[in-house]
């Protein structure tokens, strides 16, 4: 009787192993799911916030390491409904923001524009639009800083370090 079930439970486990690659390989973003439930506008929006941020130059930027994407991904998966609604009003007051002091909206707006709107932002005495500045930054440097590229250009990264290196003399 062991032996049985211990063919059973050896051929279970061999045919998970066989289509574990075929699962792990075919997600997309669409299979995995909506990101938020933000328009389209306001994703722009937030990939330029971050894009102001972290700019692009001889390195990949935010917004082209897709940054936004896992800010938006963490507030809604990952933070309270209170983190969601100052995303939202976020959005709205940085908008609002740089049509007083610009006369663009931020997505409109030049590279030096986007800085400074943002950073009146998270000087602002309005604790909305505080949060939501230090929220997104700090959002954006941690998405950054865990994204392939900066853990294998920036960090040299080793998928599977301990490399064995036979007789190596040991101080004393």
């Amino acid at each position: 009787m062991k032996r049985r079930s211990a063919i059973k439970n050896l051929s279970v486990a061999l045919g998970g192993l066989v289509s574990l690659p075929t699962w792990a390989s075919g997600w997309t973003s669409q299979s995995i799911g909506q990101f938020s439930n933000l328009a389209t506008n306001d994703e722009v929006l937030l990939a330029e916030i971050v894009e102001t941020i972290i700019p692009e130059t001889n390195t990949p930027g935010a917004k082209s390491l897709k940054v936004h994407q896992f800010a938006m991904r963490m507030i809604n998966d990952c933070y309270g409904e209170n983190a969601q609604s100052t995303l939202k009003q976020g959005l709205v007051l940085i908008n609002e923001l740089s049509q007083q002091n610009h006369q663009k909206s931020f997505v409109e707006s030049s590279k030096s524009q986007r800085i400074d709107t943002f950073l009146k932002m998270s000087a602002s005495t309005n604790t909305v639009a505080k949060q939501f500045a230090d929220m997104i930054k700090r959002l954006t440097i941690q998405g950054y800083t865990n994204s392939e590229y900066y853990m294998v250009n920036q960090l040299k990264f080793n998928m599977a370090p301990g490399y064995y290196h036979g007789c190596v003399p040991i101080p004393r």
